[in-house]
């Protein structure tokens, strides 16, 4: 198992619940709850989707990549995009339901 993917999933969903608990203030459950409720979203969503999205746009990013003597660049942005999309999601679905127990 290697484990450069799990880092780039964790990170980018940490990135990506920090910046929806930003935008939306409503949904935020602060700095920390944002950010490790993120990462754990980017990990799940990462191991999930991440093979899927690295075709496409990432494809052609990677073709010029590889030419270049790079890295699996598809690969990668297939990671960073499952891992800060799903950080994100689970970041929100959490804060509203924190704000549905709130109310009720």
């Amino acid at each position: 198992m290697e484990i450069l993917p799990i880092i780039i999933q964790v990170v980018s969903g940490a990135i990506g619940g920090t910046a929806v608990g930003g935008v939306a203030k409503n949904l935020s459950l602060g700095t920390a709850g944002n950010t490790v409720l993120g990462a754990i979203g980017g990990l799940a969503g990462g191991q999930l989707f991440g093979g899927m999205l690295s075709g496409g746009a990432a494809e052609a990013v990677a073709g010029a990549a590889e030419a270049a003597g790079g890295a699996d660049m598809g690969a990668i942005l297939g990671q960073v995009a499952a891992g800060g999309v799903s950080g994100g999601v689970l970041m929100a679905v959490a804060g509203v339901v924190k704000n549905m127990v709130s109310k009720g």
